[in-house]
C-alpha cells in the first residue's frame, strides 16, 4: 500500500513538473526554480540536487564493500580478517581502479550501451531472490509481529521510496528525446514507467521481507549467507550495476559543483579536481558507516523528497495563475504538505534513531546471520 501510494504521488509530481515548464517557458528544473523563486531557489535547488547525487555516491560505496567482501571470501576461502575480506580496502580498490577512471569522463555517452544490460541483471537478482525464497525461508527464525500492519518507520520507508523513484533531474533529458513530445504523451510514458518501476519494487521488496520478515537488513543482500553461490553470483551482478550506475551520480554532482563555481564550464584541471574531491569524501563517508539503510533514509529525506515531492508542487503552485486554494491548485498544494511532513518527520526520527545505542548493532556490516550455520542446501 505505501510503496504504491508513493508510486501514484511520484507519478503526479513528475507530470507536474512539465506543466510547469509550459506555464514557465523553461524546460530545465533550474529554470523552472528560478522562474518561480528566482536565485534563492536556484540555489536550494543546487543543493539538493548537489546532496541527491553525492549521498547515492556513498550508498553505493556501502553496497560494492558489503557484497564483492563475501565474494572474495567465498571464492578464495578467505578468513574474515584477511585483507580482502576488508570493507575498507575492497572499497579502496574499486575506488581507485574502476570509478575514478569511469567518473573523469566528461561525456558518460558510452555507458549507455549497458543500460540494457544491467536492466537484464537486475531481473536475474530478482529470480535468484525468488528462488532462494522456499529454500532459506524455513531456517530463517520467525519475528513476532512481522506482519503487523504499520509502525514506526513509514516515514524513513517513504524516504527509501522517494529516493528509488528519483529521476526528476533527468526530466527533461527525457522529455525533449520524444518526438512530438506533449503533456498528454508524457503523461502516458511516466503512467508507464512509474507503473513498471512499482512492480519490479513490490517484488524485491515482498520477496525479501517475506524470507527474512524481521532479520531483513538495509542490503538484502547482506542476509544471504556466505556460501550461497547464487546470490553470490547476484551479489556479483549487483555490484556491476553499482559500478556503472555510480559514475553518473558523479557525473550530476560534478556538473552542479562546476556551474556554481566555475560558471559552466571548467578546465582540464578544475574538471579532474571536482572528480577527485567528490570521490575522495565520498569514500572517506561510506568507510565510516555499515548501515546502508541509513544513509539511503537520510538521502531520501534530505534530498530525494524535497526534489521529488516539495520543488515540482510550490514552483507550480508559484507560476499557476489564481489562488492557492483553488481546485486545479490543490493537488499540488496537497503535495507540498505530504513532501515537507515526511521530510520533517523523517529528520526527527533519523535524528533519534542515532542517538539510539542499540540502533547500529542492527546493520554491522560482516556479521554471519545465526540461521546461515544450519544446512542449506542449496
Amino acid at each position: 500500500m505505501l510503496l504504491l501510494l508513493v508510486a501514484i504521488v511520484t507519478d503526479y509530481s513528475l507530470i507536474l513538473m512539465v506543466r510547469a515548464a509550459h506555464l514557465s517557458g523553461t524546460y530545465s528544473y533550474q529554470g523552472i526554480v528560478e522562474a518561480a523563486f528566482g536565485y534563492p531557489g536556484y540555489v536550494a535547488l543546487s543543493l539538493m540536487q548537489f546532496l541527491y547525487p553525492f549521498i547515492a555516491m556513498v550508498s553505493y560505496n556501502i553496497v560494492v564493500g558489503d557484497t564483492i567482501t563475501k565474494v572474495f571470501i567465498r571464492l578464495f576461502s578467505l578468513r574474515t580478517t584477511s585483507l580482502l575480506a576488508r570493507r575498507d580496502f575492497v572499497v579502496a580498490l574499486a575506488t581507485l581502479f574502476v570509478t575514478i577512471p569511469l567518473c573523469l569522463f566528461r561525456d558518460l555517452a558510452k555507458l549507455a550501451r549497458w543500460s540494457l544490460a544491467s536492466l537484464v541483471l537486475v531481473l536475474f537478482i530478482l529470480l535468484c531472490i525468488l528462488i532462494r525464497m522456499s529454500s532459506i525461508s524455513e531456517i530463517v527464525p520467525v519475528t513476532r509481529d512481522a506482519w503487523a500492519f504499520a509502525d514506526t518507520g513509514i516515514v524513513p520507508a517513504i524516504g527509501i521510496m522517494a529516493f528509488a523513484f528519483m529521476c526528476h533531474h533527468n526530466v527533461f533529458l527525457l522529455y525533449e528525446s520524444i518526438e512530438d513530445a506533449s503533456q498528454t504523451l508524457w503523461d502516458r510514458l511516466t503512467h508507464i514507467s512509474v507503473g513498471v518501476t512499482c512492480v519490479v519494487s513490490f517484488l524485491f521488496g515482498i520477496a525479501g521481507y517475506a524470507t527474512f520478515t524481521g532479520n531483513v537488513q538495509g542490503d538484502l543482500l547482506e542476509n544471504y549467507c556466505w556460501y550461497d553461490d547464487l546470490m553470490n553470483l547476484a551479489r556479483l551482478a549487483f555490484s556491476f550495476t553499482i559500478l556503472l550506475t555510480y559514475p553518473i551520480e558523479c557525473l550530476v554532482a560534478r556538473s552542479v559543483l562546476t556551474q556554481v563555481l566555475s560558471s559552466h564550464y571548467s578546465t582540464d584541471v578544475q574538471h579532474v579536481g571536482f572528480t577527485l574531491a567528490i570521490v575522495g569524501v565520498a569514500y572517506v563517508l561510506s568507510v565510516t558507516t555499515d548501515c546502508l539503510g541509513v544513509v539511503l533514509e537520510l538521502n531520501g529525506v534530505l534530498a530525494a523528497v524535497p526534489l521529488a515531492f516539495i520543488l515540482p508542487a510550490v514552483s507550480y503552485l508559484k507560476l499557476e495563475p489564481g489562488p492557492l486554494l483553488s481546485p486545479i491548485k490543490r493537488p499540488a498544494l496537497g503535495l507540498a504538505i505530504f513532501g515537507a511532513g515526511v521530510a520533517l518527520v523523517g529528520v526527527l526520527q533519523i535524528a533519534l534513531a542515532v542517538n539510539d545505542k542499540t540502533g547500529p548493532e542492527a546493520c554491522m556490516h560482516g556479521l554471519v546471520m545465526p540461521y546461515c550455520n544450519q544446512t542449506l542446501h542449496v
